[in-house]
């Protein structure tokens, strides 16, 4: 299933109105985490993305992700409820749902206007350079996974 660029005014304004209607209190379908733990899931993605963050990797997992699960994260296949993710990436501990939402639309706002040029051919330390679409859909096919998990 293709997914919808961010890059697009239309886009960013559908994820938008999906995040107005989580809520501290809204359960996720499945998984464990909270709806602030998992904004602060999706915002630690930004934060690697944009550099923020750096997450070592040893030479062997790095040429494991970039060759075996770049096609899974970065394609059109929608990710499988209950999917491992990298140990970074789990959040445990108790989050501000309030704090967590509003760094969350500044980190799509900072992606959709940073544009589609931009990402194109951008560098990432797990799998080596992307496209546009690729990024976009790392980014959207991640957002659209947690919101579904939340039935938003």
């Amino acid at each position: 299933m293709p997914y919808p660029s961010i890059f697009e005014v239309a886009t960013l304004a559908e994820n938008k109105k999906r995040l107005d209607q989580l809520t501290p209190k809204t359960s996720p379908l499945w998984g464990k985490m909270s709806s602030a733990q998992m904004l602060a899931h999706l915002n630690k993605t930004y934060d690697t993305s944009r550099g923020k963050i750096r997450i070592e990797m040893d030479p062997f997992m790095h040429f494991f992700i970039k060759t075996f699960l770049k096609k899974t994260i970065v394609g059109n296949k929608p990710y499988p409820k209950n999917a491992k993710t990298n140990p970074y990436y789990l959040v445990t501990e108790i989050k501000d749902f309030e704090e967590e939402k509003s760094k969350l639309l500044q980190n799509m706002q900072w992606a959709f206007e940073k544009g589609s040029d931009y990402f194109e051919g951008r560098l990432t330390r797990s799998f080596g350079h992307l496209t546009a679409k690729e990024w976009s859909n790392l980014f959207q096919k991640h957002l659209d996974h947690h919101f579904q998990q939340f039935g938003v």
